[in-house]
């Protein structure tokens, strides 16, 4: 359950990163370096399912894989939704 709640806090700081103005979030990269004491496949099925649900709803999860203990949110992929006429 340890993936779990990193896929939650995941899910929180991309949130707190995007604020109100980006109208869908189609990706998070994430860095787990190899001594970060997490699997990684088992934290990218945790991520699916908590990016599936709202306000995420169907945002894909993007592993990376590296040396050392690093554990981070490195990117957000956006969809712009401003469809506005000059």
């Amino acid at each position: 359950m340890h993936e779990l709640s990193l896929a939650v806090e995941i899910g929180s700081i991309a949130e707190r990163e995007l604020g109100a103005t980006v109208s869908r979030c189609v990706a998070v990269g994430v860095d787990v370096g190899l001594d970060s004491g997490v699997e990684p496949s088992a934290l990218e099925f945790c991520l699916e399912s908590v990016l599936s649900q709202p306000p995420w709803t169907g945002a894909c999860p993007v592993l990376s894989t590296q040396a050392g203990d690093v554990l981070r949110v490195s990117w957000l992929e956006v969809e712009d939704d401003d469809r506005s006429e000059d």
